[in-house]
């Protein structure tokens, strides 16, 4: 009977740690699925980049850039010469992520000059929005897109910059900002919105450990396909 009782005992507690695990990982992603939204948890960036000489296990390197591409979600990475002559100068991605720990997210634009995609033929745009994802409803105006000197989303140095995240100096770790949505006019002439959610694995909603593991991107898009304006995701 004792050894029947320790049994169940072990068993209970096992199923505890399932259910709290199960439930601090669906907190995590709570109301971020919409039903029409293309969510992405957790995409690796270059996890093997370091800022610091010192990060355990690592030599301290740049970050690979990878290209993304919204209708099939293909990742595509930016290695050596070979790849960027292959990629760059196409239409065939919409953002490109870069710098520190892949933070600094351009859109497919030709024309300028920092641009991963400097020299191509794509002319996207991006259009910065202060409100909730669910609650842009509609790309602007042309003229908004053609008027837009947003080049490079990354660190915000304050609340009107154009980044998608705080930096703090002293803990030199990323915040994203809440209730800011880009709506980008992609290479194919489509309107999509996106968030910018987190770099930090498992998209924790405070990280207080310097090595938490990053680059882990979570985002999520949206890509109107009938060419309209309407974003409407709720």
């Amino acid at each position: 009977m004792k050894i029947i009782n320790i049994q169940l005992l072990v068993l209970l507690v096992l199923l505890v740690i399932t259910s709290c695990s199960n439930n601090e990982e669906g907190d995590a992603w709570e109301g971020l699925e919409d039903g029409k939204s293309t969510l992405i948890r957790d995409l690796a960036g270059d996890t093997n980049g370091s800022m610091s000489g010192q990060t355990p296990g690592k030599t301290k390197k740049g970050f690979d850039t990878f290209l993304f591409r919204f209708s099939d979600r293909r990742q595509i990475w930016i290695r050596n010469a070979a790849d960027s002559a292959q990629y760059l100068k196409t239409k065939d991605w919409d953002i490109a992520f870069t710098g520190p720990y892949n933070s600094e997210v351009y859109v497919n634009k030709g024309s300028y000059e920092f641009n991963p995609g400097y020299g191509g033929t794509a002319t996207s745009s991006v259009v910065k929005i202060d409100k909730p994802y669910a609650e842009v409803d509609a790309a602007p105006s042309d003229q908004e897109f053609a008027a837009s000197e947003i080049n490079k989303i990354g660190w915000a140095v304050n609340e009107s910059a154009n980044g998608w995240f705080f930096y703090s100096l002293d803990s030199h770790i990323m915040i994203a900002i809440k209730n800011r949505t880009y709506v980008i006019q992609l290479p194919d002439g489509k309107y999509a919105k996106l968030e910018l959610i987190n770099a930090y694995q498992g998209n924790p909603p405070t990280v207080t450990n310097l090595n938490w593991p990053a680059p882990y991107l979570t985002f999520r898009y949206f890509v109107q396909t009938d060419g309209s304006k309407n974003l409407k995701t709720k």
